[in-house]
């Protein structure tokens, strides 16, 4: 009798901790999926923030790109003017030394400048031209004329 009442009382030992650590595992469950859901939630909330940051960057980067090239057209049509003193005159290109600095203005072989067959090396003279032009930087542009300065 005593092995009957030991028995039974393990057996409901056992089914007392088998029932809790059930209901801890449900529990644990539980808290996985909701954990995992508001994971989900989370980042599906981060992919549109970063969607819409990445969308907001690339118009700004268009409207830069858009403003400079706006720019760039109206360099490039805006006549300017430069004077010094012309030297290396070849079939393509010239340079004028102003301001200490030298600058090389090309244009193409078929299309020579008005007037630049009137000057020669050492003349100081006076350019126009369309575009930009530094001493260190390319010329680009187009070479309107070339005077004599006086």
């Amino acid at each position: 009798m005593k092995k009957n009442l030991l028995l039974t009382a393990a057996l409901a030992g056992v089914l007392a901790l088998a029932t809790a650590c059930s209901s801890q595992s449900t529990t644990t469950a539980t808290t996985a999926a909701q954990t995992t859901a508001a994971e989900t939630t989370a980042a599906k909330e981060t992919a549109e923030v970063k969607e819409t940051a990445d969308a907001k960057e690339t118009a700004d980067k268009k409207e830069t790109a858009d403003a400079k090239e706006t720019t760039e057209k109206a360099d490039e049509e805006k006549e300017s003017t430069m004077t010094g003193t012309i030297s290396d005159i070849k079939d393509f290109m010239f340079t004028i030394t102003s301001d200490g600095n030298d600058y090389a203005f090309s244009f193409d072989n078929d299309k020579k400048p008005e007037g630049l067959a009137e000057v020669k090396d050492g003349d100081k003279v006076t350019v126009t031209y369309t575009g930009t032009v530094s001493a260190v930087d390319a010329f680009s542009g187009t070479v309107v004329s070339v005077k004599a300065a006086k």
